[in-house]
């Protein structure tokens, strides 16, 4: 076990548990824009109550930190409304929104989150630490999105991270797209989520520090493709609850595809690889 691990106090974490705080911002065209673009959408010219891309609140009332309160990875330094964990790799494990209706340009939105769960596991890198928050957005209209989000941390580790037991390939997809992990598309989805995390656009530090062979694809850029493609195969429809969880990194470079299967309950739906392997997958209900 290494020193950060050691440090690990779950008990000291838990009381982040409860720990709320709340955010603002206005949902602009421009911002539609460059998130359309980036989601492989027809960009348009949005006006004032045109719905946004249903997953647009990934993109709003981001903390702003002075770059002297910057970590290493590029993430802020921790302890203020995200507990302490000294564990130092930090990524989405998965989470489960409930989308009640769309986000609109022009529309000002409140975001209020709370920690509800710090909980430990073990795996085979060794100690991971979970951190579960909940995130309601509202309106002037009302509650527009509820949603929990779950992030994993980690430690270095000795071995190389990139190289996990690959899970089986996924099933044949009746519906399937696919795209090219790009280092711009990568660089414009931190841009406009303010996420100065390193492995996403830092190949140096991403290969030399973390040890991965190459850029991270978001973990929140994966479940965004992957819940527009559920909307755009149900008449634009978002689905009512979407729970998604991250199984290995996607890296830049390489092609990928969405894909989705009908089943009784709604769809299976999954990001794979250019082996065909899952990187993210999801479920989604109406």
């Amino acid at each position: 076990m290494t020193q950060a691990a050691e440090k690990l106090d779950l008990d000291h974490l838990r009381q982040w548990i409860g720990r709320r705080t709340e955010a603002s911002d206005i949902v602009t065209a421009q911002l539609v824009k460059g998130l359309r673009a980036t989601l492989f959408q027809d960009i348009g010219e949005p006006k004032v109550g045109d719905a946004a891309p249903w997953t647009t609140h990934w993109c709003l009332a981001q903390p702003v930190f002075p770059m002297s309160m910057l970590g290493p990875d590029g993430h802020p330094t921790r302890g203020a409304f995200l507990p302490p964990v000294p564990l130092p790799r930090r990524m989405w494990a998965g989470g489960e929104i409930e989308f009640v209706e769309p986000l609109r340009v022009g529309d000002e939105t409140t975001r209020t989150s709370r920690i509800s769960d710090v909980t430990m596991k073990t795996g085979s890198t060794g100690a991971l630490c979970f951190v579960s928050v909940e995130h309601t957005i509202t309106t002037p209209r009302g509650v527009a999105i509820r949603e929990r989000q779950d992030i994993v941390y980690r430690d270095m580790g000795n071995a190389a991270p990139a190289s996990p037991k690959a899970p089986p390939p996924a099933p044949v997809a009746k519906h399937r797209e696919t795209h090219v992990s790009d280092p711009v598309l990568l660089f414009r989805y931190s841009a406009l989520t303010f996420n100065g995390h390193r492995i996403h656009y830092d190949r140096d530090y991403v290969t030399k520090v973390e040890g991965y062979p190459g850029l991270i694809f978001h973990g929140p850029l994966q479940a965004a493709l992957i819940v527009e493609f559920a909307a755009k195969l149900h008449g634009g429809m978002a689905p009512k609850k979407f729970s998604y969880r991250g199984v290995q990194p996607l890296f830049e470079g390489g092609e990928f595809s969405i894909n989705a299967n009908e089943t009784h309950a709604g769809m299976e739906l999954w990001i794979a690889n250019a082996e065909g392997q899952p990187t993210m997958k999801g479920t989604a209900t109406w």
